[in-house]
Parts: structure tokens; C-alpha cells; sequence
């Protein structure tokens, strides 16, 4: 009977202690994926999200972060859903930093109204970078004539296939320094108070946790179990908010048939994403 009467009251009148939602928001952040490639983006993690934040009772919500970075576009779609649900919801949004929140992986950490990490995390990166490859000579040597009709004179910009042009790289280089600024932005709005003026801050170099701390781009040194329990009391449990499944357990969107091609394709285009997760990754020794 009294365990009835207890479940029938208010969570905030219980005594066994608060329950705190954790989302993971964990590797490389690129647009699209598939099966046999999973990636962060904003189509597979704002379901998980919006779980988080409609648990009643729970003032904040936790969420633990691991990745080098990736597309610009869709670090900062992930940052305004957060922010968006936080301000709906009127919970806070305290973020943990696990090995790497880099690059797409910091402007996601930016959406906490705290950013805690380990003393040995790497933090910032806050900078813009485009690769690729060049293959002119390649198509020469084994006599191959590549053969391109456009209309617009700029329809074959930083063509792969080209040499190099001057004019192009320039191009690139404004758009990447737009979107550097916009990164500063946020972390000028969102760090406000907090930040050194150290000229290095938004140079793209990254740091550990501890320098991360005097640089002020994070809040605290700390792990997500201990500080949660030591704000809200040593009852508190966390739950980990994960992808609804379906009754097959299929995550929900699910995965439907593919034809033989269609999985040798995507086995394809895995690999070209895996190859460049890696690449993220390598960038920070991890």
C-alpha cells in the first residue's frame, strides 16, 4: 500500500530521488548515413532529444558528447533543437565531454548552459577546413580525357580532375571564413563572461580540459555520474534515452529492404564515411 501511495505522488515529493535523462551524442556529424553506417546528424538524434526533454520531473537534461566534428550545417541544427527544447521544456542542459568535443563536436557542447569535461578530454578546435583530392596528372598517365559541359562558368569550381585554379581556392576560402564567423558568434554569444582573451581561442588549435577550463571554454572538470548526484542529491539516477524500437526491434525510423545493389551501394558509400570518420578522429591522436 505504501509503495502505491508513493508512485501516486509528485516525483519532486519522493525520496527516492530524481531521475535525470542522458543523451549520447557520440562520432563523426555527417549528413545523411544509412544501415551499415550510422552518423550524428540532426534526422537521428532529434527523436532521441525530444524523448530526453519530455520526461516530467527532471529538471535538467544531461548530454554526453564524443566527436571530432564534421558538417558545419548540421552541428548547428543539432545546437538550436537542443536550445529550442530547453527553452520549451524550461530544463536546463548540462553537457559532459567525453574523449573529444571538437570542431561540430563544440558547437554542439555550446546548446549547455554548462560544459563540464575530464581534465585529459580535448576541447575547441573552433575553426573551418575543406580537403580533398587532386588528380590531373593520374588522368594523364593512364589516358584518360575527362570531358565536362557546363552552363555557368563556375558550375566545375575545385573540379578534382583540374588543376588548381588561384581564383577558386580564394572562393573557398571567403565561405570558409564565413562560417568561421558565424562559429565565433555563438561561442562569443554562448561563452559571454567566460572567455580569455587569448588569441588563440579561435586560431582552430584545441586543448585539454584543463586548459580548455582556463581558456574558459568549458565550465568544470568533473564526471557525469559523480557531478549529477553531487547537484541533485545521491539518489539520483540517471536513464539513458535512447532511439524508440519498433516490434522487429528496429530502431524507428526503420530499416527497410534493400536489393542486392542497393546493399553493395550502401556497403560502398559506408566505407568512403568510415574512411572519413577516421580521418576526423586521427586529427586529435584518438
Amino acid at each position: 500500500m505504501a509503495g502505491l501511495l508513493r508512485k501516486l505522488l509528485p516525483k519532486r515529493f519522493r525520496k527516492d530521488g530524481l531521475t535525470i535523462p542522458v543523451v549520447r551524442l557520440q562520432g563523426a556529424i555527417i549528413s545523411g548515413g544509412g544501415q551499415f553506417r550510422p552518423t550524428l546528424n540532426l534526422a537521428n538524434v532529434a527523436p532521441v532529444l525530444e524523448k530526453a526533454f519530455a520526461m516530467k520531473g527532471a529538471p535538467a537534461v544531461a548530454i554526453a558528447i564524443n566527436s571530432p566534428g564534421g558538417s558545419p550545417v548540421q552541428s548547428r541544427l543539432i545546437f538550436t533543437r537542443i536550445r529550442e527544447l530547453a527553452r520549451e521544456k524550461q530544463k536546463k542542459v548540462l553537457v559532459f565531454v567525453e574523449d573529444v568535443a571538437a570542431s561540430g563536436g563544440y558547437m554542439i557542447a555550446l546548446a549547455g548552459d554548462e560544459i563540464i569535461a575530464d581534465a585529459t578530454s580535448i576541447v575547441g578546435s573552433i575553426g573551418v577546413v575543406s580537403g580533398g583530392f587532386g588528380f590531373p596528372e593520374l588522368l594523364k598517365k593512364i589516358g584518360v580525357e575527362r570531358r565536362v559541359y557546363t552552363a555557368g562558368e563556375n558550375k566545375v569550381i575545385l573540379d578534382p580532375f583540374q588543376p588548381e585554379k588561384e581564383k577558386d581556392i580564394e572562393y573557398l576560402k571567403s565561405l570558409q571564413l564565413e562560417i568561421h564567423q558565424v562559429f565565433i558568434s555563438m561561442v562569443r554569444e554562448r561563452r559571454a563572461g567566460k572567455l580569455t582573451d587569448d588569441a588563440t581561442v579561435f586560431s582552430g588549435l584545441f586543448w585539454s580540459g584543463t586548459r580548455g577550463l582556463e581558456l574558459g571554454l568549458i565550465d568544470g572538470l568533473g564526471d557525469m555520474r559523480q557531478e549529477l548526484k553531487r547537484r541533485y542529491g545521491q539518489k539520483t539516477k540517471l536513464e539513458l534515452v535512447t532511439a524508440s524500437r519498433g516490434l522487429l526491434g528496429r530502431r524507428i525510423p526503420g530499416i527497410s529492404p534493400v536489393s542486392l545493389e542497393g546493399a553493395a551501394s550502401g556497403l560502398a558509400t559506408g566505407l568512403v564515411e568510415a574512411a572519413e570518420e577516421r580521418a576526423l578522429w586521427s586529427r586529435f591522436g584518438l
